[in-house]
């Protein structure tokens, strides 16, 4: 009786053992930061910029989407610069601690002319804030036949 009840008790845990050591062993893909949307995103200096996209309905001019959070303690300038050779420098403030979203209804649109960008393909743009490293990045150009950017092309 003593032995029955013994290895019951060891093919339990042997099987509790089994089915949760599983999540030891195995990869887990929360753990990785991704873009969960059309766009890309970066972190310069104090600025996260969160689901970059150009906005275009033929790849001449288009309007920048993105949202801008300032986690610093001071006001930040965005310097903006797109295409193989650059381009002006499009500057956007960020007031210190504030998210700024740019292509909703409460921002004015920013819109890059002459980006000479294929709709549908990648525009290369770079980005500037403060005494940061700059970072560049390869910014999906979509156009406007989806409904939430219907109203954002330029």
């Amino acid at each position: 009786m003593k032995a029955r009840l013994a290895a019951s008790a060891a093919l339990a845990i042997g099987l509790a053992l089994g089915a949760s050591g599983c999540s030891m062993l195995t990869y887990q893909a929360t753990t990785e930061k991704y873009d969960p949307s059309d766009g890309v995103s970066a972190d310069v200096g104090d600025l996260d910029l969160r689901n970059i996209l150009v906005v275009s309905e033929d790849g001449v001019d288009g309007t920048l989407v993105m949202t801008i959070v300032n986690t610093g303690e001071d006001d930040a300038t965005l310097g903006v610069q797109f295409g193989e050779g650059g381009s002006d420098v499009t500057e956007i403030e960020v007031e210190a601690g504030q998210t700024l979203v740019l292509g909703s209804e409460d921002e004015e649109k920013v819109v890059l002319e002459g980006i000479d960008a294929e709709v549908g393909g990648l525009l290369p743009m770079y980005f500037q804030a403060g005494d940061a490293e700059g970072i560049d990045k390869q910014v999906p150009v979509l156009d406007a036949r989806l409904p939430e950017y219907a109203d954002l092309a330029p």
